[in-house]
């Protein structure tokens, strides 16, 4: 995945992996206990709001969504799934991929920079 091969300096891809492994879980926590949201917009991407940066460690919503979709909890997808419900729309695996995002959870979006 590509957030495992953006590498601190002296970092090793393995240690790397790990980090994204833990910052994921991070993410399914909150989303277990409501303290993150995911948000999905009119394009189908997604963002999540009400995490720190230190807990997300450089993982982006898009890479913390693919985690989830393919290693996440069940609870977690289903509060993906109640994102999607009240955006009227799923998740677009074409707007992740052409880099749509936000920096504030949702608010505004941007695509790529």
């Amino acid at each position: 995945m590509p957030c495992d091969t953006k590498l601190k300096a002296g970092q090793t891809i393995q240690q790397r992996a790990t980090e994204v492994r833990a910052a994921v879980e991070r993410f399914v926590a909150g989303l277990v206990a409501g303290r993150i949201k995911p948000t999905v917009n009119r394009d189908g991407a997604i963002a999540f709001d009400g995490i720190t940066a230190a807990d997300r460690d450089g993982i982006t919503d898009a890479c913390a969504y693919r985690r989830i979709m393919a290693t996440g909890s069940a609870l977690a997808k289903q509060q993906i799934a109640r994102a999607e419900m009240l955006a009227g729309c799923t998740v677009n695996r074409g707007a992740l991929a052409q880099g749509i995002h936000s920096h504030d959870g949702g608010k505004t979006w941007h695509n790529g920079h």
